[in-house]
């Protein structure tokens, strides 16, 4: 049986792009404006694609400093083009900002359930698993996501039916959130849904 390491290629330290960014980019971009948070930005690529396509004041983060080093350069990148860039802050979730902060947050989670016979200790198989159950990262999110956002800002949070998805609308319901499907789309193995949750 192949291990993690070679289903997910050589990186080893910062999630790079894939379906679930472009799907969390293509959500994002259609209904954002305002100060905006990615969660668990990696690469910065989705940040990216919201300071080009949007005029939102962007700031990402992620608790992998590798990827906050990664998501500076292209936020640098973007400035010597003339663009205006984004703030990148290291930190777990949204445990760094302050109350009422945001008009938006956007949150590609880990949500691949662990799988004990490839697990490996480095930062990728922090980016992708998301425990037992997949949902080990979205419920502290969903439990704390509120407090950043204005009173009529919304999270947009990806969610795989890898990860139970009626497990994660019964959680941000009792986090007092609704929720309307913004995008899904279905592949061979999984569905993945951007929720943008009020």
């Amino acid at each position: 049986m192949t291990d993690l390491a070679d289903r997910r290629g050589v990186n080893t330290t910062v999630y790079q792009p894939a379906e679930d960014s472009g799907l969390l980019a293509k959500a994002a971009v259609s209904r954002v404006s305002g100060r905006v948070l990615e969660v668990g930005t990696g690469s910065g690529w989705v940040s990216e694609q919201l300071v080009r396509k949007t005029d939102a004041d962007v700031v990402a983060s992620d608790l992998n400093p590798h990827a906050c080093r990664q998501a500076a350069e292209r936020a640098a990148a973007l400035r010597q083009e003339g663009e205006r860039g984004f703030q990148v802050v290291r930190g777990n979730l949204v445990s760094p900002f302050r109350d009422d902060s945001f008009d938006a947050v956007a949150f590609n989670p880990p949500y691949l359930p662990a799988d004990p016979d490839a697990e490996r200790d480095d930062w990728m198989e922090t980016a992708l698993t998301g425990g037992e159950d997949g949902r080990a990262v979205i419920d502290p999110f969903l439990d704390a996501v509120g407090r950043v956002l204005k009173p009529d800002g919304e999270a947009l949070l990806l969610v795989s039916s890898l990860s139970g998805y009626d497990d994660v609308l019964d959680r941000a319901e009792a986090n007092g959130f609704s929720h309307e499907v913004v995008v899904q789309e279905s592949y061979p193995f999984e569905t993945l849904t951007v929720l943008a949750l009020k």
